[in-house]
């Protein structure tokens, strides 16, 4: 037998023991046991037994197996019990370990995710404030534009009554002065007159330039009075050819190529004009050395795919195109083309208001606007407007035999205008046609002339803004005197006070300044001919 410590280490060995393990005595004593007997304790009672008979059970000495096991049970019981609860209490101390430690690790990946989530919600943040900040200087560049324009609106709309004025007294007395001078040149010695009748008629251009300066300040301000209805594109270009040729000079030529009896559009033939003049003075500007300025006019059907570039819907159109084979635009300057006051003109040349007005007019029409242009090549700007579907086709001839007819009369006409210069320019453009003028100052002074006035009155021609009493209360005060008659106003800028007298909600008859002889004479005559139903002149 042998005696083991509860250390594990062997403290007594008889010589069954010395038998038993193939040792002396003396290296036996001090000798961990557990490398001498290797069995797994682990195991049941009976297993273990079984074990330890069948691991001694060799060289035939099975009988002093059975004498040892009951040794080596009692010598290892104590021993095997403190094994286990030492290594269970070891099992769990390190459970216990790498519990609280993944536990700990659990806690530290949950605090760095949570940082992470702070710090993706702080970019989060960030980026919205950025684009909130984006926003907000949009909007506020948004709202500084429409107070930039409301103040330009309000200053052109001061000026453009006084300045329109002007012009027109300019351009009319210039008028005069031209009649006189060309029937001096095709005198005798009209030779000498010959540079002065050019230098009147620079005065005329230069009055009409800035005229159409002043109507693009009101149509982009949005002080402009529309007057839509149907009209004939064809006949808009017919009616402004002269000026046109006038406008971009000798060196370019002009080619003009119309549709015959191309349907009419529903505008404001005055936004027309101004579409011509506007696009023909850019691209006059873009050939400095002479050219061909082309303006064609044609009938589009649109389908569903087609001019997908435009944005345009199904429907039938008529197309403008304005060319010219000037020095064209690069991209970034096309793609700017039409922003309002961007211009690559020389500063003082370019108001940068022409493309933007012409945009505008035509989306207000509710037409389309395209712009091809290559540098080197030229410019072209393809125009789609809205067809009235009321008058399909149009007689382009019979039209122009309709406003060919004389345009002078015989009847009365009152004018009122507290312009003096402009008053008399009208009344003797009148008495020129062979009317019978009776001039006011202002509408007080029209009312007693129109109390104390015996004959017939036709034609009431008053202008809008006047300093005691404006023109659509004059026509009404004149209305109740004299139902019967006609009414026409004259205006640069009538917007804010028909609209404050509830008359652009009527129909009625503005002759818009600046105008000249022939304007003036047309307006007159549509007047005095147009059926009572048609000349609403009050609200």
């Amino acid at each position: 037998m042998l005696s083991v410590n509860e250390h594990g280490l062997v403290v007594m060995a008889n010589r069954q023991a010395e038998i038993l393990f193939g040792y002396r005595r003396a290296e036996l004593i001090g000798r961990p046991i557990l490398p001498l007997v290797p069995i797994n304790f682990e195991h049941s009672e009976a297993g273990t037994s079984e074990q330890l008979i069948t691991s001694f059970r060799r060289d035939g000495t099975d009988f002093l197996a059975e004498i040892c096991w009951s040794t080596i049970a009692s010598t290892f019981g104590t021993f095997y019990t403190a094994t286990v609860r030492d290594v269970s209490v070891r099992s769990e101390v390190e459970a216990e370990r790498m519990r609280v430690k993944s536990e700990a690790e659990r806690v530290r990946l949950e605090a760095a995710a949570a940082l992470v989530t702070a710090k993706d919600e702080k970019a989060v943040a960030e980026h919205v404030r950025l684009e909130a900040e984006v926003v907000l200087e949009r909007l506020e560049s948004q709202l500084h534009q429409s107070q930039r324009m409301e103040s330009l609106g309000q200053l052109a709309g001061g000026v453009a009554h006084d300045f329109n004025n002007l012009l027109a007294v300019i351009l009319n007395y210039a008028s005069f002065v031209n009649e006189e001078l060309a029937t001096a040149v095709a005198g005798a010695d009209g030779t000498k007159w010959e540079g002065s009748l050019h230098d009147v008629k620079q005065i005329q251009l230069a009055a009409e330039r800035a005229g159409v300066l002043t109507h693009q300040l009101l149509a982009f301000a949005r002080r402009e009075v529309i007057q839509a209805r149907p009209l004939s594109f064809n006949s808009a270009v017919r009616s402004i050819e002269e000026i046109l040729r006038r406008t971009i000079g000798e060196q370019i030529e002009l080619v003009i190529d119309l549709e015959p009896n191309l349907a009419m559009v529903v505008a404001d033939p005055g936004h027309i004009e101004q579409i011509i003049l506007n696009l023909a003075i850019n691209a006059r500007d873009a050939m400095p050395t002479g050219g061909t300025l082309s303006i064609k006019t044609t009938s589009s059907e649109i389908a569903d795919a087609e001019w997908a570039n435009f944005d345009a819907p199904a429907g039938s159109y008529i197309c403008v195109r304005i060319s010219d084979d000037g020095v064209g635009m690069t991209a970034d300057v096309r793609d700017r083309a039409f922003e309002p006051f961007f211009t690559t003109k020389p500063r003082g040349e370019g108001s940068g208001l022409g493309l933007a007005t012409v945009y505008g007019i035509v989306l207000q029409t509710g037409g389309f606007t395209k712009i091809d242009s290559e540098e080197g090549v030229g410019t072209t700007i393809t125009i789609l407007l809205p067809i009235d579907p009321s008058h399909l086709e149009f007689n382009d001839h019979e039209h122009a035999a309709a406003t060919s007819t004389s345009l002078t009369g015989s009847e009365t006409i009152l004018v009122v205008d507290d312009e003096e210069g402009l008053r008399e320019v009208t009344r003797r453009i009148l008495t020129l046609g062979g009317y019978t003028v009776i001039a006011a100052r202002s509408g007080p002074e029209a009312l007693e002339l129109l109390a104390s006035y015996e004959g017939p009155i036709d034609l009431l021609l008053t202008d809008v803004i006047m300093a005691n009493m404006h023109g659509p209360t004059v026509a009404k005060e004149v209305k109740k005197l004299r139902p019967e008659i006609r009414v026409l106003f004259m205006s640069g800028h009538a917007q804010p006070v028909l609209e404050a007298e509830a008359v652009l909600g009527t129909e009625f008859q503005l002759l818009e300044k600046p105008f000249d002889q022939k304007m003036l004479l047309e307006n007159v005559r549509q007047a005095l001919d147009a059926k009572p139903t048609e000349s609403h002149a009050t609200a």
